[in-house]
């Protein structure tokens, strides 16, 4: 009964939301709530962060001992970095989407269900973001090549350079990959490819959704050097959301992507961390083999949706 409920609240022109009752775009909300968010989440690390340092290091640490504290023990960071996610990213996220829609409905308006075939296109999605690995790859020495501020690259190198200093350190890998892996592909997704997407759907159908929600999944990670393989990505999840009907497999995708170069930078650093530059350009054979792999696998997904909504499923 519930289910039919909040399908109907979706699709029903007779049901009006917080949005529409207030005259507000549903894409204008979804964009101010990015803004929100990320200044939340940002605040929220820090302050755990802070927190952390300060119960770690004793009230009486200067600032400079609680910064070389924080850098030298990036645990304190991943669970500040954690915090601010699962609380503004995710419940924040979770709540804010009352504005668009009935409680009733909002696990369908984030796609939180599973479809008979979730497991199914789940596994195959796994092979999909390994297939595409040497195509991202590839993305990012294309990247390489588009001059970008000096300050970007900078910063980039140095986050970098303190994951890298983590990853061949000891450090407990199932808690990595729970910072890394977990909590982003859970809480991104359903910022992005449950409520972002699904709000610029809403406005301007699902095409321009993929392709905008992917673009600002890009950009928030602040790594212009890097933008477009992330942007990519972005997009990536965002079909896979709307071919599978469901935002599981992308959050799958997504801890697959994460948690891969997590154990690439524990076991592999030397791969893992090689500075791309325009001179380091990836095999083409790789790419080559890499692109029609993953260009089989979108087009059967594709058509697979098609053959299903014209069933009526």
């Amino acid at each position: 009964m519930n289910n039919q409920l909040a399908e109907s609240n979706l699709t029903n022109p007779v049901y009006k939301s917080w949005a529409e009752r207030n005259g507000f775009s549903d894409w204008a909300l979804a964009l101010m709530w990015i803004i929100v968010a990320f200044i939340l989440f940002q605040g929220t690390a820090f302050a755990v962060s802070l927190v952390l340092m300060v119960v770690q290091s004793g009230s009486d640490a200067t600032a400079t001992e609680m910064i070389r504290q924080l850098t030298e023990n990036l645990d304190l960071l991943f669970i500040g970095n954690s915090a601010g996610q699962i609380i503004s990213l995710g419940l924040a996220t979770w709540f804010f989407v009352r504005l668009h829609t009935s409680k009733e409905s909002r696990n369908r308006f984030l796609r939180f269900n599973i479809q008979p075939d979730t497991l199914q296109l789940s596994v195959i999605t796994v092979v999909l973001i390994v297939a595409i690995q040497p195509t991202i790859w590839f993305l990012s020495w294309l990247n390489a090549l588009i001059p970008v501020p000096e300050m970007f690259t900078n910063m980039q190198n140095t986050q970098m350079q303190m994951i890298e200093n983590y990853l061949r350190g000891d450090h407990l890998l199932i808690l990595t990959l729970f910072h890394v892996g977990v909590v982003p592909a859970i809480c991104e997704e359903t910022l992005y490819r449950g409520y972002v997407m699904r709000a610029f759907e809403k406005s301007w159908g699902i095409w321009p959704a993929i392709i905008v929600s992917g673009l600002l999944f890009g950009l928030y990670h602040v790594q212009l050097s890097n933008l477009i393989p992330l942007a990519t990505l972005g997009m990536l999840f965002a079909f896979l959301t709307w071919v599978t009907r469901s935002i599981i497999p992308a959050i799958v995708a997504h801890f697959v992507n994460n948690g891969g170069s997590v154990l690439m930078g524990t076991y592999y650093p030397e791969s893992a961390f090689a500075e791309i530059t325009p001179e380091t350009m990836p095999p083409l054979w790789a790419v080559s083999f890499s692109l029609l792999i993953t260009v089989y696998i979108v087009y059967w997904m594709y058509n697979r949706n098609e053959t299903h909504t014209n069933a009526g499923g």
